[in-house]
């Protein structure tokens, strides 16, 4: 970047899945703190960036519609033309960085992957590129982002955060019923290759509820969501079992995680907001590589704190488990390779133990 030019205007294009929004966060913030006069707007998926409702370093929210063609890239492209003196393309995808292209009227900084074919046009028009080593690289997601700042400045990572979203106050239906002693338990996942058995899920909850805890459930309106959890409804009954599926906004669900004593999930977008809002977090994984994609903590991270391969390992707030299979993590879509692939790690993983790792938490 020329010295002295002045950086008035900035992108983030974050075209990916809710989780992949808010770990855009710490590098929202670090582009905050080096051009404090800058507009910061971030281009995202619809219905994706409400993990950025509120945040204060965001000057506007730039909502793409999902699979519109050639005609909604063209649409997008046009309006965002020129328009921004840095753009920040936070993932590899060739629609990111056509963005990317065409929003910057200076410079641009992006990831691509390692091996790719339309790596040549990438590289041709991007300032600054960050080469991804994917799923099973040793650098975090959140490290590989705030990468895009390196030629301008580049963070101190014992001082990064991921940011939640400002918390809401819960429904008063629900508001008066949830104590403070609440566990909070997510069981949908995206995909099936991710999911920890619903048996498992019964199981666990089952045990909570003898246990005498407060058991709440979380999930979104969709007709996955709604599927799952309609599986756990019988197993007790409010206030004792309390769904809140379908009810709350991401502001609301941090509201929900900082009244709350525990949360258990998988590995989701919704785990990485729990932990972002400081509640202590019990995290599933199967075949996930945590390195790579570990729960950041809500309290400033020490580099590379994941390793591997732990069946039982805890950063800070966060304490999350693993299968013993020797093939764990394999980084893959479970065990088939595809999205609706099983994964034996997570069948592996029994609530018995899930529930002795609660018992010693609480």
């Amino acid at each position: 970047m020329t010295p002295g030019f002045r950086v008035q205007k900035i992108l983030v294009v974050a075209t990916r899945q809710i989780g992949d929004v808010l770990l855009t966060t710490p590098l929202i913030r670090a582009a905050r703190e080096q051009w404090p006069e800058a507009d910061i707007d971030v281009i995202g998926l619809a219905g994706t960036l409400g993990m950025l409702k509120g945040n204060p370093d965001i000057h506007a929210l730039i909502s793409s519609e999902r699979g519109k063609g050639i005609r909604g890239t063209w649409a997008v492209l046009q309006s965002v033309w020129k328009r921004y003196d840095l753009v920040l393309v936070t993932q590899p995808s060739d629609r990111a960085h056509l963005i990317g292209w065409a929003a910057s009227r200076h410079y641009r900084s992006g990831i691509i992957p390692e091996h790719n074919s339309s790596n040549w046009w990438k590289k041709r028009i991007l300032d600054h590129v960050v080469v991804s080593e994917g799923d099973e690289g040793a650098v975090h997601v959140v490290e590989e982002k705030l990468a895009l700042l390196a030629p301008w400045h580049l963070p101190t990572l014992t001082n990064t955060r991921v940011q939640a979203p400002p918390s809401e106050p819960l429904p008063r239906a629900l508001d008066t019923v949830i104590t403070p002693n609440a566990i909070v338990v997510h069981a949908p996942s995206m995909w099936p290759y991710k999911q920890w058995p619903l048996a498992h899920f019964r199981q666990l909850l089952q045990q909570l509820l003898q246990a005498g805890h407060q058991v709440v459930l979380t999930g979104s309106a969709s007709p996955s969501d709604q599927q799952c959890i309609q599986q756990l409804r019988d197993i007790g009954a409010s206030p004792q079992l309390v769904d809140t599926s379908g009810q709350l906004n991401f502001n609301q669900l941090v509201g929900l995680f900082q009244r709350a004593r525990l949360y258990i999930g998988p590995d989701t977008s919704v785990t990485h907001l729990a932990a972002a809002s400081g509640v202590r977090v019990l995290a599933l994984f199967g075949p996930t590589n945590p390195v790579r994609w570990g729960p950041w903590p809500s309290t400033p991270n020490v580099h590379q704190s994941y390793v591997q391969r732990a069946q039982q390992q805890s950063v800070h707030n966060i304490t999350l488990l693993q299968g013993s299979m020797p093939c764990v993590p394999c980084s893959k879509a479970g065990c088939e390779n595809h999205t609706l692939s099983r994964s034996d790690c997570l069948t592996q993983m029994s609530p018995d133990r899930v529930f002795q790792m609660v018992d010693e938490l609480l």
